[in-house]
């Protein structure tokens, strides 16, 4: 078994069941629960609250610059201001309405992807654009494996999504027109559970796996997958799920626990590359 590397904590504040996780431009955690829970954690005073409730289960976060979270919820993405106030920002077109919204990515100019993971092992799961102001249409159909967690390349210039089965994870490009280019297979994870991605200020690809409980570095220069944690007692991570980065100096990973109750951290050797929060 591979030594774990990493020093894991944990949020003592009690979620109900958090899946989603992210880091808002106030540079407070953000996570959601299974009952429409929309929570909000400042490290700095050590407060949590439950400042806003969608109805649903809340998956994925996304902020834009004035602080407003969009939360992929039962059949649509919520927005929710910095005050509490819930409203639906897309819940598909008149073609397609949204089946399974699990997470979503903002670019720089503000366009918004959302993966649609579909059902399990039936290969029809497809990621949404929404453009600023709420107008979507489905932008790519090849990364369809269960469709998951995802972020933004380095380069600003292509996605990095989660095909949950088969397990491997994918690149599409950001074409100049905005559409999408020939996706790509970065690489497979045999037997395992992605669930989370996200990069490091290096280029380094984190993710976490849903089932068994690992959390995973890829090297994709020189292909090398390293193992952070490898948590087979369920003694921390259990189910680990969406990953962020954040922390006063971005050295913390943000871990999403769906089968636990807490938000994990991790203290990290090389900052996160910052998400966007696009002014709309």
């Amino acid at each position: 078994m591979a030594e774990n590397i990493l020093e894991l904590g944990m949020i003592e504040h009690g979620m109900d069941h958090p899946e989603g996780v992210a880091v808002g431009p106030d540079g407070k955690v953000y996570a959601g629960g299974e009952a429409g829970q929309v929570y909000r954690v400042d490290l700095a005073a050590n407060t949590m609250e439950e400042y806003a409730n969608t109805g649903g289960f809340v998956l994925g976060l996304a902020h834009d610059a004035d602080g407003n979270c969009y939360a992929c919820d039962i059949e649509r993405v919520a927005k929710i201001t910095p005050e509490g106030e819930v409203s639906t920002y897309s819940d598909g077109n008149s073609d397609q309405t949204m089946r399974v919204p699990n997470y979503p990515v903002f670019d720089a100019a503000g366009n918004l992807y959302v993966s649609d993971s579909g059902d399990w092992g039936e290969g029809n799961g497809f990621i949404w654009k929404i453009t600023p102001g709420g107008e979507a249409a489905i932008w790519d159909r090849q990364a369809c494996g269960f469709t998951n967690g995802m972020c933004l390349g380095p380069d600003g210039k292509s996605l990095y999504v989660v095909e949950s089965t088969p397990p491997l994870i994918s690149r599409v490009p950001i074409n100049a027109d905005g559409s999408a280019g020939q996706r790509e297979v970065v690489v497979e994870l045999p037997r395992n559970v992605p669930d989370g991605v996200a990069f490091d200020a290096e280029g380094n690809l984190y993710i976490s796996l849903y089932n068994p409980n690992i959390i995973y570095r890829y090297d994709l220069d020189a292909k090398a997958l390293a193992t952070l944690y490898d948590d087979w007692q369920q003694l921390m991570l259990i189910a680990p799920t969406n990953i962020a980065f954040g922390g006063a100096d971005m050295k913390t990973l943000f871990i999403a626990n769906l089968c636990g109750w807490n938000i994990v951290t991790a203290a990290m050797d090389i900052p996160g590359l910052p998400v966007q929060y696009p002014k709309l």
